[in-house]
């Protein structure tokens, strides 16, 4: 008994003398805290009183972990943009500054991911893999960082690549009324990056979470989730997460393009994005301007679209290619938002509702759109065999609208509207199917050359099935050089003029009216 009492004071006495040392060696380490009161909730935003140290743009920490943005700095109080559930946030909670501003997963890691704006996973893959975190808000790339666009962004598309073509590094602004396929034609530049090298970043901005899965769907269907990162805000999340979604989206490409990769990032849509800046501006009592937007949103669109570019080899050479999506109402181009990005972006691609629904898809109105920069980076063959393709159609469109007063027509301009409609139907095209340039280039050289005219409408898509389904046997060389900076030769053009020939010669029985 004794050596047990003995073994239990050694015990106590090695524990008090531990103890005795630690206290001595311990030294208190004072950790500076400002922690301010919630005044007010509203829906998405907070006012903040008590943190005076506060700067613009701050990330705020709440109770429950959520977080918010220091929106505006007032002498008395800090208005916050809050970025998630504030059902159970109250007047009187305790919120602590974090001394930084709001930041992103980056990385490699985050390719074939569906995530947040705050890097939190949505598709139940496990916790999302990165590199580092940047800010959202990142100054664009300097002037002298920059290089010119001379590489295309091929879409797959027969329309945009030969009318309206886009170059990489390009801001091309996608808008039209809703339902008419703007939203496709993203997907399908999406889909046709496969084995070209490009990452894609698809952000969804406000959107239906059933629209969403739908896109997601698709994009894993096509096999085009193994490039691409997707960033989702829903339809029921705060404003606020709505408002940081596009900017997140951006860091995270950037970073992929100071690696030197070409990125192709795609705002889906900018018009939710603006309301969603709106709703906080006047909740926050900002000054209302036109239609009540706030005085800065030129600047929010403008600043983010910047960040588009190519860089300079020695910068890495990488390329962000923005296509904003912008929803128009009953076809007013000239409203503000709309007005706004097409001053900002290098072109715009317009789908007109009337076209939808006489089933032209995709719907785009080649009239009313534009590539300022793309022209520059077409592949040759394209403006070899598409240069005056525009300018026929546009002239088509006009003369189709004067034949319907009955005006007697001379057998040239039957001629052009019955060559118009030929290209009207060429350059239709369903949706998820984008045509690699080779198959590309077949068709457009047989529709300038006249091959198509000779072959009645309701057999054009028949025949141009048949013309596709022999431009998939051409010559490896030929596809290499069609699809290269080369020029288009002669014998390269009589090769494809031959072929399709052959493959529409069983169309041309019947002559049209």
């Amino acid at each position: 008994m004794k050596n047990g009492t003995d073994g239990l004071k050694g015990a106590l006495d090695k524990a008090f003398s531990e103890m005795e040392q630690g206290r001595a060696s311990f030294t208190a380490q004072l950790a500076f805290r400002e922690v301010g009161t919630v005044t007010n909730v509203s829906s998405g935003i907070a006012k903040i009183a008590g943190l005076p140290g506060a700067g613009y743009e701050e990330l705020i920490q709440f109770p429950n972990g959520l977080a918010g943005i220091a929106f505006n700095i007032d002498e008395e109080e800090i208005g916050v943009v809050l970025l998630g559930d504030y059902w159970n946030l109250s007047a009187g909670d305790e919120v602590e500054r974090t001394g930084r501003v709001m930041d992103v997963p980056v990385g490699e890691g985050l390719i074939g991911r569906v995530i947040t704006p705050l890097g939190r996973p949505l598709d139940g893959k496990g916790p999302v893999v990165f590199s580092r975190r940047l800010p959202i808000e990142r100054p664009a790339p300097h002037i002298m960082d920059r290089q010119p666009v001379t590489v295309p962004l091929q879409t797959g598309i027969k329309a945009i690549d030969a009318l309206i073509p886009i170059g990489r590094g390009q801001r091309e602004l996608i808008l039209g009324d809703r339902q008419t396929g703007k939203t496709a034609i993203a997907l399908d530049t999406i889909i046709n990056q496969r084995g070209q090298d490009v990452l894609c970043v698809y952000c969804a901005i406000g959107q239906r979470a059933s629209s969403v899965a739908k896109v997601v769907a698709h994009l894993e269907e096509k096999g085009a989730m193994e490039y691409s990162v997707v960033v989702v805000t829903e339809g029921n999340d705060p404003p606020g997460l709505a408002y940081i979604a596009p900017y997140a989206a951006a860091s995270i490409a950037e970073y992929l393009m100071e690696i030197g990769r070409d990125v192709l990032i795609v705002y889906d849509d900018l018009t939710h994005h603006a309301r969603a800046y709106r709703e906080l501006s006047l909740l926050l009592r900002r000054p209302p301007g036109r239609e009540a937007f706030p005085g800065d949103i030129f600047y929010i669109h403008s600043r983010l679209l910047e960040r588009a570019t190519t860089l300079r080899p020695e910068l890495g050479g990488g390329s962000l290619t923005a296509l904003p999506i912008i929803e128009t109402e009953a076809q007013n181009i000239s409203a503000y938002i709309p007005t706004n990005l097409i001053s900002i972006t290098d072109g715009q691609i317009y789908l007109s509702p009337k076209l939808f629904e006489l089933g032209v898809l995709p719907a785009i109105d080649v009239g009313k759109s534009v590539s300022r920069v793309g022209g520059k980076a077409q592949r040759a063959a394209y403006r070899t065999v598409a240069g005056d393709l525009k300018l026929a159609y546009s002239q088509f469109e006009e003369l189709e609208s004067f034949a319907r007063f009955g005006t007697r027509l001379d057998a040239h301009t039957r001629h052009a509207i019955e060559h118009g409609r030929r290209i009207r139907a060429c350059l239709k095209q369903p949706e998820g199917e984008p045509l690699p340039v080779p198959r590309q280039i077949a068709v457009l050289l047989a529709l300038t050359t006249g091959l198509f005219d000779n072959i009645p409408l309701n057999k054009a898509r028949e025949a141009e099935r048949a013309l596709l389904d022999a431009a998939a046997m051409l010559p490896e060389e030929l596809c290499r050089r069609l699809s290269s900076t080369e020029a288009f030769g002669e014998k390269d053009r009589a090769a494809i003029l031959d072929l399709a020939e052959k493959a529409l010669a069983p169309f041309q029985n019947n002559k049209t009216a």
